[in-house]
């Protein structure tokens, strides 16, 4: 059995403390350090026998009027303990990486403990760096991100996909509602285009439909304009902020442009060019005041185009 010295004790106290991967800061009822252990000192560029006694306070006089100064003076006055809140400053003291004296402030999860010792009150700080943690947080915050944006992509068009384009009509007709706004949407087909994948195949097939795509998303210039594959060979255009005399000039320039690439149609076609037919709704509040009203309002419009000869726009009436 080995005996212990009290001298021995303390020793082995003070090492083992200087082994923790974390920083330690005891401050008795006056709010000066007792204990400062050995993790501090690299990262802070203090010893402990240059801070002994010292008001924590003073030592870091940015923590005045922050939340860990009201968190000692809770422990210190009344016995509470707790983490503090890294909502609004995740690096609450000014420490660096080991032997670092300008590089960024590590990202700390800070922890303050009431102690009672022969009667007398003390609180411990306990400061982990959890940069590593909150880095690894932001790459799968990233990650997740990421998947959710490709989620809204179509993969062979590399415009928006049905799904995001139903959220984008939701959210865009709440904000014409709310805002007493315009809003005007276009479902665009490409013309006999079963005809083309016949003729041409379907792996040509797909690059026309990606072509198409992309002339469209070219002609939609503001931020908040959306292009989407709505499904197979229909698009659809969300323009908000735009009445339906805006929409039909739009339109019509997304028509003339996917005409002007003067893509070569199949014989069977009604036009030796790949062109489209557009049907054009705008929102209103009394009838066409929801998604499914202003999609069923521009397919009827569509319809009508189709049937009126294709390669041209129809805006909605409520004759249709």
């Amino acid at each position: 059995m080995i005996r212990t010295t009290p001298d021995f004790a303390g020793d082995l106290a003070a090492r083992t403390l200087n082994l923790v991967d974390s920083g330690l800061i005891v401050l008795d009822a006056d709010q000066r350090i007792a204990l400062w252990n050995g993790w501090m000192t690299p990262r802070c560029g203090r010893a402990a026998a240059r801070v002994q006694a010292q008001p924590l306070f003073a030592v870091f006089p940015e923590l005045r009027g922050s939340r860990v100064e009201a968190a000692v003076l809770a422990a210190l006055t009344q016995g509470q303990g707790g983490a503090v809140p890294m909502a609004d400053n995740r690096t609450p003291f000014p420490l660096r990486e080991a032997g670092s004296f300008d590089g960024p402030r590590i990202e700390q999860a800070v922890t303050v403990t009431p102690f009672s010792e022969d009667g007398a009150r003390f609180c411990l700080i306990e400061i982990r760096d959890v940069s590593n943690t909150m880095e690894r947080e932001k790459r799968l915050l990233d990650h997740a991100e990421s998947l959710r944006a490709r989620s809204y992509v179509d993969g062979l068009t590399g415009i928006a996909n049905r799904r995001y384009f139903d959220v984008a009509l939701e959210r865009e007709l709440r904000r014409a509602q709310r805002l007493d706004g315009q809003l005007s949407l276009l479902l665009i087909d490409i013309d006999s285009f079963k005809a083309y994948n016949d003729h041409f195949g379907h792996q040509q097939g797909d690059t026309c439909l990606a072509t198409v795509a992309q002339a469209l998303a070219a002609r939609l210039k503001r931020p908040a304009d959306v292009a989407a594959r709505y499904g197979g060979e229909e698009f659809a255009a969300i323009l908000p902020d735009t009445g339906l005399d805006q929409a039909e000039y739009h339109a019509n320039a997304i028509r003339d442009h996917v005409m002007a690439l003067a893509l070569a149609h199949a014989p069977a076609a009604h036009w030796p060019m790949v062109t489209l037919s557009i049907g054009v709704a705008a929102c209103d509040r009394d009838k066409l005041n929801t998604p499914a009203a202003l999609i069923a309002a521009a397919d009827k419009a569509l319809y009508v185009a189709k049937r009126e000869g294709r390669n041209r726009v129809v805006v909605h009436t409520p004759a249709y």
